[in-house]
């Protein structure tokens, strides 16, 4: 026979104490041995057997006991429920998209995120039919959300009284959760400080009626209960309650009614009683009746107890209090903590109060208070590391408390009369112990050498600390104390006192010099890394050099030490500050931006020739930079040298000019005008030359211009205009005009400022994007030609001011178009057309209306492109051109510029093919088809002169425009051409280590590939040199992590594809951004193209930051971050959210090509205004959610020895076998576990018990 016990939290408490409560009465002495023993349980009342299989007529039945009547019937875990959605009340109505679009998206983000499958059908009615299966939490809230995004919604409103509201909502919410769930409404619940008593309910119309229904059910069932408050005197209120609230308990039972009593911390009389009437008026009955009889019977007496002793007669959350009640029947009242009273009151039965003024007494002397004498800088050490010398006594000694007072000699004691003594004299040892071997001194140091003392990061002083095995403690820098205390051995304290004094008074002869030094020769002195001042410091290793913080942009250098070792240190610094002034002279050299590339050279060749030869640094602006100056630094006879090679680069490239003109010097600043804004203006027009004005008060006359021919005599003759007009009258005047104008001032291509250039004479100069004051427009010329030039800009820009509205009708399928990428065309006709504001309708809304609104003239032009947009629309077609994929990237020309231009000049969009995965598997060979079908399908063959999609290129536009840019991409594929030459001469071709080659391939931006004889390659000699080939490729070294790939995946499968070496540069290397490619040549030539591909892919990338309200952040991140890597794969772009502790934790970085960055923020902004939504209501929904109530932390009494779980009429105790041993893993194996074989009196165990994925609390096991 088996038996299994369920032991209950509340039994197990009784057993782990040792002693049921019958049992504690027995040890007190009241009861006899006979009674201890009859109040022990007996085995089979602990261990009722399990029930055993009886025959009965109708079949094999199980007997009913404690088991069985336990036992519940298994549910399953997953349900199906089917919903259904008529078709008026379907929100998605579009037939022929069904499975698809905006529905299909809501149902799978419904089961993401509720966990439940959904599977939809279509009705013969049109009703829309779903099928949700899973759990019934995610079941329920799935139906909640099909309800409120796939069904049309209604709303009413119920009233109900305010104080009923509370209700509704439930217990932290609760109620009201549980009732959207089952009505599938949306519930809103006016908040507290809203007198309305209107609740809203939102869903269908099914679900109102029921949401209606259960509010007024609620409603309706709090009317029918009563509240009564009665005012009883708060002496009588422990009465009322009894001990441990058991009194107030057994009222609440016997009458069904609430008692709300206000607890002894709060000075309230009024008892409140809530319930059915009749039960409310049975309590209040009840309550009067006690407090009557007390009133009565009742007596008090005062008695004096010391303040400190308050406490103990109080207990651990007034448990003694509830005690004396409890044995005594007599309420204890205590005065008030902020009270000097040591008055205590006992109220009660004349013949109690003796029994209860006892206890008082007795509770009060059950605690003494002491104190230790022990100097305050001890304390530290008699406490330990973390503790852990006092953790020893408070383990033994748990209800003693120890107290520490900052800068008093004593150590305080309190609790139990004997736990204190023990406690005092272990404490008395360990002070007895460190005064006898423990020393102390203080030292007087100038709080300015504290730092010192220190060393950088500790260094000085833990060597001290380490060498004389002593504490040394120095004032933090806001005490302003000079004071240094040392602490440890006697003798380790007079040496580490004696070597602080000697480093003491060697810094106060130490003398510290100030060296102004310009910050911008900083860095260049500390070197990279601190190298180059690290070997200043190696020099003078006495002197201490502090240099200023970058922020506080101040030029003084510190140094500090002996005096003349810190003026040796000073020349010396001196020395390396003069030479790098006379190597820091600077100058621009302004070079056509079209040129920089040659003056670079293929990997940089060029310019690094030039920078080793002079000895100079020249740096070259930004790519995607519109400056066009190149600086160089150095001594200046080198500057001036790198200068005429960097020219005369540029003067071979191009058919550059360099002529001087003549002009009074008086005249220059006025032709530069102010910050250069004629001069400029003249560059610009001129084609981009450069005009060079020799420096101010230098007297000299002459004008260098340079660039290409025409453009230098067409400049040439503007400035001697300029100079001559200058001279006879000059006449300037200003006006303004907001920013945004000035583009339509302009006009498209310059229009209509020529026109007012040309009717006037005068020279109109707009400011440029590096100008402070961007609405100044400055008018140059006659008297005359400047007042009729400036009327009709002042025309112009008041006709501007003039804001008017108007619509006009854009089919709704275009307005994609405007609005899409977050409305970049919209904000283009705005930049173009004078800030004209342009407004679509809503999405999904079938409306045509566009409202335009601004300038007169901006919104007809305005209106006029768009027209001419829309009309584009309507004409456009998509032509395939193709063109064999190994060309694209040809076509495509450096970061797409070719294509780039090619969709300028036609007005098209082009779209590229996804290129085709060299590594993919060949099709798989078609099965044998039987009767011309395959798996019962009929399938079309394949024409084998289909061309392939990854060689089709798509063009979108106007006809005629597509078929212009198809000629233009067919005029980009390279063709190839073979010359034969004599394989002797090759080496002729390629150069000394491939310049030859490198510098056709560059001049005419070919590729050549030569082919060398089979027969020559079989000598090793010639196949270690064609392996030996090397080239170098420029590569920005934060891409470098990203070509090597995770582990090395994807360089490695470079190398292994290509059988190349590739090296990246060495952390100290010189060139970090060369990588090395080493093999054949045309192997290496193709590695390099794969490593250029991937770096094209990443410069096209572009990162833009968002702001996500951060409270959406775990949701859009999802469970183990499913959510973010779903968006991830769908917009193939990289998402970086910001980590705890940032400066701004709502900044979301997105990282991809533009076009999907794009389509990510919009889908992310979306999601962040759905889950605000929710957000919102459960910020709603908290503010009636009651906050949980804290409890302090109970002292639990001590318990006596416990004596383990005893039982009467046990097997063991019958025969002569002993007792199971509950250690042994025979008697007591683990769930599951095999177990051996054993005779016991529980008999053989045949049985082996499975292992529960979900035990009970404690499941006790016997077999027999």
């Amino acid at each position: 026979m088996s038996s299994v016990a369920v032991l209950t939290q509340e039994s197990f408490n009784e057993h782990r104490s040792g002693l049921l409560p019958e049992q504690k009465a027995a040890v007190a002495g009241t009861g006899a041995p006979g009674e201890e023993e009859e109040a022990l349980p007996t085995y089979k009342d602990a261990f009722p057997p399990l029930p055993e299989k009886a025959a009965s007529p109708e079949g094999t039945q199980e007997t009913a006991n404690a088991w069985t009547s336990k036992l519940r019937p298994l549910k399953a875990s997953v349900i199906t429920q089917v919903f259904h959605v008529p078709l008026e009340e379907r929100k998605y109505k579009d037939i022929n998209q069904f499975g698809e679009g905006d529905q299909a998206k809501v149902c799978v983000d419904i089961m993401h995120k509720t966990g439940a499958h959904l599977e939809l059908s279509l009705a013969k009615d049109q009703g829309l039919s779903i099928m949700v299966s899973g759990k019934l939490d995610a079941v329920m809230k799935a139906r909640k959300e099909i309800v409120s995004r796939l069904q049309t919604q209604a709303s009413a409103t119920v009233a109900i009284p305010k104080e009923h509201h509370r209700f509704v909502i439930g217990k932290n919410g609760e109620k009201l959760q549980e009732l959207e769930l089952k009505t599938a409404t949306k519930i809103q619940i006016p908040r507290p400080d809203d007198l309305s008593n209107q609740i809203k309910i939102s869903g269908t119309k099914e679900g109102l009626e029921k949401a209606k229904h259960e509010i007024l059910l609620i409603s309706a069932e709090q009317d029918k209960r009563a509240v009564e408050r009665v005012n009883i005197d708060k002496v009588f209120h422990p009465f009322i309650t009894g001990a441990y609230n058991k009194l107030v308990g057994e009222m609440m039972q016997e009458t069904g009614a609430r008692i709300n009593v206000p607890p002894p911390s709060v000075n309230k009389t009024e008892i409140v009683i809530t319930g059915e009437k009749e039960q409310v008026a049975l309590a209040v009955a009840m309550i009067k009746k006690v407090s009557e009889e007390k009133k009565k019977n009742a007596t008090t007496i005062a008695v004096e107890v010391k303040k400190s002793q308050h406490k103990y007669v109080i207990g651990p959350k007034g448990n003694t209090l509830q005690e004396i009640l409890d044995k005594t029947g007599v309420s204890v009242e205590i005065p008030p903590s902020d009270s000097s009273s040591e008055t205590v009151i006992l109220r009660g039965e004349p013949d109690r109060l003796g029994q209860a003024l006892t206890e008082v007494y007795a509770k009060a002397n059950s605690y003494n208070v002491s104190s230790v004498s022990a100097p305050s800088w001890l304390h530290r050490f008699i406490i330990g590391k973390k503790g852990q010398n006092l953790a020893k006594i408070t383990q033994q000694m748990p209800k003693v408390h120890i107290e520490f007072t900052e800068g008093e000699d004593r150590i305080t004691l309190e609790g139990p009369t004997k736990d204190v003594q023990m406690v005092q004299s272990q404490i008395e040892a360990i002070v007895t112990d460190l005064v006898s071997r423990m020393d102390y001194t203080e030292i007087s140091v100038d709080p300015k050498f504290h730092r010192h003392l220190i060393g950088k990061g500790g260094v000085n002083i833990n060597r001290i600390k380490e060498l004389h095995k002593v504490t040394v403690r120095i004032p933090p820098d806001n005490e302003k104390s000079n004071l240094i205390r040392i602490e440890g051995d006697p003798q380790g304290v007079q040496e580490a006192k004696k070597e602080l004094l000697e480093l003491a008074s060697r810094m106060e002869n130490e003398r510290t010099k100030d060296l102004i030094i310009e910050q911008r020769f900083h860095r260049a002195i500390i070197g990279q890394k601190g190298e180059k001042i690290k070997e200043v410091r190696d020099k003078f290793p006495e002197v201490i050099i502090n240099f200023p913080d970058p922020a506080q942009k101040s030029d003084i250098v510190q140094l500090r030490g002996p005096r003349t070792e810190v003026e040796k240190c000073a020349k010396f610094m001196q020395k390396i500050v003069a030479e790098m002034v006379e190597n820091s002279f600077s100058v621009s050299v302004p070079i056509f931006k079209q040129f920089h590339r040659n003056i670079i050279g293929k990997g940089g060749s060029n310019i690094k020739k030039i920078r080793e030869e002079t000895n100079t640094k020249i740096d070259l602006p930004a790519e995607n930079s519109n400056s066009e100056m190149i600086v160089i630094t150095g001594k200046k006879a080198n500057c001036e040298v790198a200068r005429n090679r960097i020219l005369a680069i540029q003067k071979e490239l191009a058919n550059i000019s360099e002529i001087e003109v003549s002009i009074p010097s008086k005249l220059h600043n006025s032709l530069i005008g102010s910050k250069g804004r004629f001069v400029r203006s003249i560059m610009e027009e001129c084609g981009g030359v450069h005009i060079h004005f020799p420096t101010e008060g230098s007297g000299i006359d002459k004008v260098t211009i340079r660039g290409p021919v025409e453009e230098v005599e067409k400049a040439k003759q503007q400035l001697l205009a300029l100079a001559e007009e200058k001279q006879i009258k000059s006449h300037t005047a200003e006006l303004r005009a907001k920013p945004e104008y000035h583009k339509f001032l302009i006009g498209k291509g310059g229009g209509n400022i020529r026109k007012v250039r040309d009717s006037t004479g005068a020279r109109i100069i707009f400011p440029t994007a590096d100008d402070k004051d961007q609405e100044l427009i400055t008018v140059i010329g006659t008297e005359e030609a400047v007042q009729e030039a400036q009327k009709e800009l002042e025309e112009l820009i008041k006709s501007l001011d003039n804001v008017v509205e108007d619509n006009m009708s854009v089919d709704p399928k275009h307005h994609r178009y405007f609005v899409a990428r977050r409305g970049q065309v919209l904000r283009d006709l705005a930049d173009e057309y004078g800030g004209v504001m342009v407004s679509f309708p809503r999405t999904g809304s079938q409306s045509e209306k566009v409202t335009l609104k601004g300038a007169k003239e901006c919104v007809e032009a305005a209106k006029k492109r768009m027209l001419e947009i829309v009309d584009d629309l309507d004409a456009q077609v998509t032509i395939e051109c193709v063109i064999a994929q190994k060309f694209h990237r040809s076509i495509m020309g450096p970061k797409g510029s070719r294509i780039q231009q090619i969709t300028r000049d036609h007005n098209v969009q082009i779209k590229f093919p996804e290129r085709e995965d060299p590594q993919a598997a060949p099709p798989a060979e078609a099965p044998i088809q039987e009767n011309g079908e395959a798996n019962g399908e009929v399938k079309e063959p394949v024409d084998p002169n289909a061309p392939k999609k990854c060689d089709v290129i798509v063009i979108s536009g106007r006809k005629e425009r597509c078929e212009g840019a198809v000629e233009a991409l067919k005029a980009l594929v390279p063709v190839t051409i073979e010359v034969e030459v004599p394989f002797e001469l090759h080496r002729y071709i390629i150069g000394q280590k491939g310049s030859g080659i490198r510098k056709m391939m560059d001049e005419f931006e070919v590729s050549l590939l030569l082919t060398f004889p089979v027969v020559a390659l079989f000598t090793s000699t010639l196949l270690q040199a064609l392996r030996s080939f090397k080239l170098t490729i420029t590569v920005d070294p934060k891409y470098h992590p990203k070509i090597i790939g995770r582990k090395g995946a994807i360089i490695t499968n470079i190398r292994t594809e290509h059988d190349v070496n590739i090296q990246f540069p060495e952390k100290n290397d010189e060139n970090q951004d060369q990588i090395t490619i080493t093999g054949y040549e045309h192997k290496a030539i193709a590695a390099k193209e794969a490593i250029q591909h991937i770096v094209d892919e990443l410069e096209e990338m572009i990162s833009e930051d968002i702001t996500l309200d951060s409270r959406v952040h775990a949701r859009i991140i999802g469970a183990r971050g499913k959510g973010i890597r779903k968006i991830m794969d769908e917009f193939k772009v990289d998402l970086r959210f910001p980590q705890s502790g940032a400066a701004d934790p709502n900044l979301v970085t997105v990282t991809g090509r533009p076009e999907l960055v794009d389509e990510a923020i919009d889908h992310l902004l979306n999601l962040e205004e759905e889950y605000m939504a929710d957000v919102v209501e459960n910020e709603a929904k908290m503010a009636y959610m009651r906050p949980p109530g804290g409890s302090a932390a109970s002292m639990d009494e001590q318990r006596g020895p416990s004596k383990g779980f005893v039982v009467r009429e046990a097997p063991w105790t019958t025969g002569n076998e002993k007792a199971p041993d509950m250690s042994s893993s025979e008697d007591f194996p683990s769930f599951g576990a095999p177990v051996a074989t054993k005779t016991s009196p529980w008999g053989p165990k045949r049985i082996e018990l499975p292992c529960f994925s979900n035990p009970p609390p404690l499941l006790l096991y016997s077999c027999s």
